[in-house]
């Protein structure tokens, strides 16, 4: 189970605001986010100070930074935006506001969801009408995956090492080394490929079957 309290499997969330990111965040990952656009600013002031979590949601077309579209006649428009239907709530746990116009923060990754509808506001805010899915059934990990928790360990060691300097995200504990899903999802978080493929690894229903594809991804890499 997630740190974050999940709700239940049929829960709906109405004007649920949406977060588009060139990124994908998967439950119990971190996200850090330096918050300046107008749109988003006053959103995290109220989800902070009401404990309330937004979406995060994988950008399909469009910038995370709200642009002008050129080729509109009237010069005023805005880019189209496109993101993927499945996202992931993010609770924010630290908070700071170093200046003006600029917050700084860094999110927790609570449960997926599915968007049933959106709409825009005039400022170009996001809000979606959400199902939340079930969370991962916890899945003892088969023994021909177990090598796949010892690297993600031996990775945390290192990273819990002071004298180590790891370019990779923090890992929060409680670490679940024994559970397809939470192993499954920290090599996601620290592998890099492409958002659409960390898209449709987070879509999957089955852990099992996301760690068995995240196995085939770290023996590809180690191929010589």
């Amino acid at each position: 189970m997630s740190n974050f309290e999940q709700p239940p499997a049929a829960t709906s969330m109405v004007d649920l605001p949406l977060f588009p990111l060139n990124t994908v965040l998967f439950p119990d990952g971190s996200l850090s986010l330096q918050i300046f656009e107008v749109r988003y600013l006053d959103l995290i002031g109220k989800c902070y100070k009401n404990g309330t979590p937004f979406g995060v949601v994988s950008l399909v077309q469009g910038k995370e930074v709200r642009s002008r579209d050129p080729a509109a006649p009237s010069g005023d428009a805005f880019a189209n935006e496109v993101f993927a239907d499945v996202g992931t709530l993010a609770h924010i746990t630290e908070f700071a506001a170093p200046q003006a116009g600029l917050m700084v923060i860094r999110c927790r990754g609570g449960a997926r969801f599915r968007i049933r509808s959106r709409a825009q506001l005039k400022h170009g805010l996001w809000l979606a009408d959400a199902q939340v899915l079930p969370s991962d059934t916890p899945t003892p990990i088969p023994a021909d995956l177990l090598p796949i928790a010892h690297a993600l360990g031996r990775l945390i060691e290192q990273q819990q090492d002071s004298a180590a300097m790891l370019d990779i995200p923090p890992i929060a504990q409680p670490y679940r080394l024994d559970d397809c899903a939470w192993v499954a999802n920290r090599w996601c978080d620290l592998l890099a490929m492409p958002a659409g493929a960390k898209q449709s690894l987070l879509q999957l229903d089955s852990p099992l079957v996301r760690l068995e594809l995240v196995g085939d991804l770290l023996t590809q890499r180690s191929a010589p």
